[in-house]
């Protein structure tokens, strides 16, 4: 379990990011791509590796960890803090899931990565592109995080060409499972943000099964999960190509 609610850990993190300034990318290129996965569940670190190498031979500048990346359990954060490259190859941005918080797992999350509600951009010739990652690894972003993800959009969103959010917990549900859901009154809130703002794309795990959703112009994302022993493990790769936007799911 947690025992910290989502605004405590979101006060963690607005503490560590003022400290650790927001990073910023910045290529040469128009054309750049960006991998993401989910629910790898370390443990196991053959899918985790795999994604890892792929994303370092793609020249990908940053790899996003949307949650559920560890179990919670102590000996799994070592594991997976020895698997991440830690060589200026690529870029590494972590998000906590439930089961990261399970087994007290938040503390052991926020000594060795730091926050989970941060933003990043990525800056080419032509354009600089706004990317938010947003902790729901409670099930709900609580009302302080929901404040500052309005407050970003509301004075940031007008300045960037594309903004893309990942996140852990999936807003659309497609199919019968027991994992959890934001509730439908934040599930609304988050829905009209997005169209308010023009997100572009939300980008998601949690469900264990990839699923497009189109509402209004956003593209809602969730991805495979990237487990060892899951039967179509996979995950997510973005490419921004001048105005393009373009996905691809690659499944192991």
């Amino acid at each position: 379990m947690s025992y910290e609610s989502a605004d405590e850990r979101f006060e963690q993190s607005m503490r560590w990011n003022y400290n650790n300034p927001a990073r910023e990318i910045v290529i040469p290129d128009d054309h750049y791509s960006i991998y993401s996965m989910s629910d790898s569940h370390v443990g196991g670190t053959k899918n985790l590796d795999n994604f890892v190498s792929e994303a370092i031979t793609d020249h990908a500048i940053a790899m996003v960890m949307a949650g559920d990346i560890t179990t919670g359990h102590t000996d799994d954060y070592a594991v997976l803090r020895a698997h991440i490259p830690q060589s200026d190859s690529i870029e590494s941005f972590l998000i906590v899931g439930n089961h990261d918080l399970y087994f007290d797992g938040w503390k052991r999350f926020h000594t060795l990565f730091g926050s989970s509600t941060y933003k990043f951009t990525v800056s080419t010739p032509q354009a600089t592109d706004l990317f938010l990652c947003l902790d729901t690894g409670s099930g709900t972003l609580g009302s302080e995080q929901l404040d500052w993800l309005k407050n970003i959009l509301l004075m940031e969103r007008a300045s960037y060409r594309h903004c893309i959010l990942f996140t852990h917990n999936n807003l659309f549900r497609n199919r019968h499972t027991g994992s959890t859901n934001p509730l439908v009154e934040e599930v609304h809130v988050l829905l009209d943000i997005t169209l308010r703002y023009s997100v572009d794309m939300v980008v998601t795990g949690h469900d264990h099964k990839k699923n497009v959703e189109i509402f209004g112009n956003t593209t809602h994302i969730s991805m495979d999960a990237l487990q060892d022993d899951y039967d179509n493990a996979g995950y997510l790769k973005l490419v921004i190509d001048r105005n393009e936007l373009n996905f691809e799911f690659i499944n192991f």
